[in-house]
């Protein structure tokens, strides 16, 4: 298995603060935003029948079996499941019984791999404080390279939907929602409960093979997720979307977003410009608010989180009073008709 190497609230309501820096001038190049592409289905035999479990049925079509790339992963904590990986778009990432670990392999093929579409190694990057060394690749017959967690190979679930569902978990008693571990999510630290001996040996296998492979790497302070609606759009560490507020301004630098407001929208705290990936640095400064935080900005414009977004892939606050808008790398708003 091939493992990678990753290098990683009260103020008045007309504050206004002018930077004395160059707002707008180039503070630097803008780093190259990453394309992840699909790869090819799988479509070998399936050897294992219809022990890939039910439940696939209508929900499984030609555009379900390709391969889902698997971008910048994060970490998705679920009352009922415990923690989840999700991809960059947010869907729950799914482990199947049948395959082994220790070596990873496969027994997901044909009309099991349209139910449940691999998701491939391409661009993949793990989750704020989840080790680097955890993950690595799967080469399968047909050349796709699957993403696997401590061994384990990584899918989605044709029938979900959207971000955050988990209609996957349990099918045919063999599919269950992976952990940031690779182990089956768990509401409790009881982690794989239930699970053989024979599979705590595969994990312990595949954990040793990684190890030394590869660093603890968190996700960049702010990166790029590609959502299926908005297109590329600005996300912290934790794959929470970023917005910008119409009603301010880059120059001279001012925050309409005060008092009561960043309750529902708290700022972006400053992130180190070598601790972001695909973003423009043009404008890329600390803003000073009178109310004494420290506020990130993308070519001047302050930059929030919404409180109404509950996990990565929630993009709740586009739209919001038509005023409020996820950013593009460049720092632009999307979707806003102006």
């Amino acid at each position: 298995m091939k493992t990678w190497r990753n290098a990683s609230l009260a103020v008045s309501a007309a504050a206004v603060l002018a930077l004395t820096t160059a707002c707008g001038q180039d503070n630097g190049d803008q780093a190259p935003a990453g394309s992840v592409g699909a790869a090819a289905p799988a479509g070998a035999p399936a050897e294992n029948g219809s022990g890939y479990g039910s439940g696939y049925g209508s929900g499984a079509n030609s555009q379900a079996a390709a391969a889902k790339p698997a971008g910048q992963l994060a970490v998705w904590d679920s009352k009922e499941f415990g923690k989840v990986v999700t991809d960059s778009e947010g869907f729950t990432l799914y482990r199947f019984d049948k395959d082994t670990a220790n070596p990873p392999k496969s027994n997901c093929e044909g009309e099991c791999a349209t139910a449940w579409p691999v998701v491939t190694a391409e661009g993949a990057k793990p989750p704020a404080g989840v080790d680097a060394s955890l993950m690595g690749v799967l080469t399968r017959a047909d050349g796709t390279k699957q993403l696997t967690i401590d061994g384990w190979p990584m899918y989605r679930y044709a029938k979900d939907t959207k971000p955050g569902d988990a209609n996957g978990q349990g099918v045919g008693g063999t599919w269950y929602a992976a952990a940031p571990d690779g182990k089956k999510a768990a509401p409790t630290n009881g982690g794989d409960e239930g699970a053989g001996e024979e599979e705590s040996a595969a994990d312990d296998g595949a954990a040793t093979e990684n190890e030394g492979a590869g660093a603890s790497a968190d996700a960049a302070g702010l990166s790029v997720r590609k959502d299926p609606k908005l297109g590329d759009i600005v996300v912290d560490k934790n794959g929470m979307t970023v917005y910008r507020f119409q009603k301010d301004s880059a120059w001279p630098m001012k925050t309409a977003c005060t008092g009561e407001c960043l309750e529902k929208w708290p700022v972006v705290a400053p992130v180190d410009k070598n601790d972001t990936e695909g973003i423009s640095t043009k404008g890329y400064v600390t803003f000073s608010r009178p109310d004494g935080l420290k506020q990130q900005t993308i070519d001047c414009w302050p930059l929030y989180t919404f409180a109404g977004d509950k996990k990565p892939g929630d993009t709740n606050g586009q739209g919001v009073g038509g005023t409020w808008y996820a950013v593009s790398p460049e720092g632009k708003l999307v979707g806003a008709s102006k």
